[in-house]
Formats: structure tokens, sequence, C-alpha cells
């Protein structure tokens, strides 16, 4: 008979975090050292030093995978150098192709800095399963895709994918962000790798960077291990702590991160000065059915237009209980304007070739009570 595995909630509360041995503290401590004592040559307690492992970040990372279902997890300082280890695994001459719709900052990377090193990326519309196998060479060694994708909110299929490449011998990683393992299990699906920026979701109260790799096989915790070892963009101790506490209550904040979102999308389908709404958990999404099928919730990111830059001025000049701020994820509700913040640097053909006008909207639903939040977002409308 096999052992009954724990729920979301409680894995999330308990896995990589046993009662501390010496003193019985319910809480991991932050173990603020940078080296550890070794009682003689070659023999140590399972640490040496804090750039290759360190007793807060080996909770964290038991518990990242854990909740992921993956064979290991590996945090690092942001997202971004979660996403830049990802790209160590390839070589020059190694090709990638990747959502062309994704985060503004994983496009500057790959096409102003890894391009340098000899790396090809092809960004297709993975939305289409089609276009990720027609985009294949045989240099391709990975596909990464973003669903729903930053900030149209497109989903992309990712048994569909994951099983094209598999059947071309390459590894597909899900950037899970958006999400977060309560609502979406890229794995469940045939991921090879998932990545988040923890600042987002998984640490929720927008108090701190990081980002984490999980993998499914030896060789992903082979990799990601010696990328932070030998570069040492790792998470703090004090990060990790955070991350710990804050990954204790996901559960709780993204059943309310996704009921506040629900009603705020359905506010702004029916407002007369929104003239689109782009939001997985409505029915008139394009991939409405895809999205009842591959996540377990509809989240709380929300994009939507006012047609001009002057509208989305007005509007996000009159907020106040919403946040005019960079980032999601956090409980507070928090909007911002992609063609000046998140996707400034694609500039202006790769954002009309992506939808992204200047009247669009982006919105991460907090937890407050959501007649607050309706309120905030009437007010600010009639700006418009």
């Amino acid at each position: 008979m096999t052992e009954r595995q724990h729920g979301f909630s409680t894995r999330a509360i308990h896995d990589g975090q046993s009662a501390d041995a010496t003193t019985g503290a319910v809480n991991v401590p932050i173990y603020a050292s940078s080296t550890y004592v070794q009682e003689e040559i070659g023999k140590h307690k399972g640490y040496e030093y804090s750039r290759v492992s360190n007793p807060t970040r080996t909770a964290l990372e038991v518990n990242f995978a854990s909740l992921e279902g993956g064979t290991s997890a590996h945090v690092f300082a942001s997202g971004m150098a979660a996403i830049t280890a990802l790209c160590t695994m390839m070589k020059t001459g190694d090709h990638i192709v990747c959502s062309d719709n994704m985060y503004g900052g994983t496009t500057r990377l790959f096409n102003q800095v890894l391009v340098n090193y000899g790396l090809e990326f092809t960004y297709v519309d993975t939305s289409n399963p089609a276009n990720v196998e027609g985009a294949l060479r045989p240099a391709t060694k990975l596909v990464h895709i973003e669903t729903p994708t930053n900030p149209m909110m497109a989903l992309t299929d990712i048994r569909a994918v994951a099983d094209i490449c598999h059947n071309h011998g390459v590894e597909l990683s899900v950037d899970n962000t958006f999400m977060s393992p309560y609502f979406q299990l890229p794995i469940r699906f045939g991921a090879d790798i998932v990545m988040h920026s923890t600042t987002k979701f998984l640490n929720g109260h927008s108090d701190g960077l990081g980002g984490v790799l999980i993998g499914t096989s030896p060789k992903h915790a082979e990799t990601f291990a010696f990328v932070q070892k030998c570069t040492g963009g790792i998470l703090s101790p004090f990060e990790c702590w955070l991350l710990l506490r804050g990954v204790k209550t996901l559960a709780v904040r993204m059943r309310q991160h996704d009921a506040n979102g629900r009603e705020v999308a359905i506010f702004l389908n029916h407002h007369p000065k929104v003239r689109k709404v782009f939001y997985p958990g409505l029915p008139g999404h394009p991939q409405f059915e895809l999205a009842k099928t591959q996540m377990t919730g509809f989240g709380s990111m929300i994009s939507f237009d006012l047609g001009s830059l002057a509208a989305a001025n007005h509007m996000l000049k009159r907020v106040r209980l919403c946040s005019l701020a960079e980032s999601l994820g956090g409980v507070e509700t928090l909007i911002s304007h992609p063609a000046t913040m998140t996707h400034a640097a694609i500039g202006p053909e790769g954002r009309q070739k992506l939808g992204i006008t200047d009247g669009l909207v982006r919105i991460s639903v907090g937890i407050e009570d959501v007649e607050d939040i309706l309120a905030d977002l009437e007010q600010a409308l009639t700006a418009v």
C-alpha cells in the first residue's frame, strides 16, 4: 500500500520545514553564516560555504520541488538570474524556441546579451503548437514558454508542446509565474523544467526578489547546483526565509486572488470605457476551454485596453487603492502600463506585432475586499 501524499497546503507549510533540531523552533532559522566549521579534513555536516549551500536555502528548495512535483529546485537572486541559469545549459550554436509574447526582460536578455555568446532564438506564437514544431531545427535544445503570457494572457497547450518537444529530443521549460503551482502544474503535463520569478505570487508580499528553477532529472539538479556555485547568483538566507514564510499562505492567497480576479474581470468586461479584456476566465477568451482543463483556477492577472495612451494615463493617474507600479503577485493590487514599463524594451514595432497597444493596462488583482478594488477602478475610469 502506497503512502498517501499530503495535500498542497500541508506540503506548502511542512515540506522541507521540520522543527529545528536544536531548539524545536517551528520556523526554519535564518542561517546567516557564510561558512561552516569542519570536524576534520573532508568531514563536515553537509555544509561548507554558503554560496554552495545554506540550510535555509535547502529548506526552501525542498519545499519548491515538492509543490511543483519536480525532483530538485534551485533558487537564484531574481527571476532573471533563474532564466540566465537556465540558459547556461546551452552552448554556442544551440537554438531555443520561445513564446513570442514573453516578459520584456526575458527577450532583452536573449536578444541583447545571450546572442553575443552564440545562442540563437526563434520567437513564435506558441498558442498554436504547430508553430513550435515548425520552428524546431537540428540545433534546437530547448523550448521556453510562458502560459499565460505577459501581458496578453494567451495560453499554450503544455501537453501538446511537450509531446512535440520530446518527439524531437528537445526539453520544454515553462515560466509558471502567473499561475503558481497552486493553479498550474506544468510537470504534470510533460514539462521538463519549471521556472518562477519567486518575487511574485510565491513570495506574495512584495518584499523580496528571487527566482527558481525546478527540474525533473539528475542532469538538471547537477547543472543548476553547479551554476549556483560558479556564478554566485544565489538567494540570500533572509530572502529564502521570506519565501518560506510567504509560501505557507500560498493556497489561501491564491484562492482569494482568483475570486477577486474573476469579479474584476467581469466588471471590466462590462464597463463602457473598456474596449477589450484579456483574461482566461472569461468565456470570450479564445482559449477558455484549455484554461479549464490545464489550470485549476484563472488567477488574478488581467489586461484591458482603454484605446489610447491618453486614456490609460488618465485612468492610472486617478487610482488610489490600486498602486501604479511594476511587478505583480503581491497581496496589494498592482496596476501597470506595459508599453512604458514591462515591455518598453521591445520597442513600438515589437509591441505592435504582439498586440500590446499604448492603451493596454495590466492589473494584478490583490486580496483586498473586492468591493474596494471595484470602487477604485470605477472612480478612476470616470477620467477616461
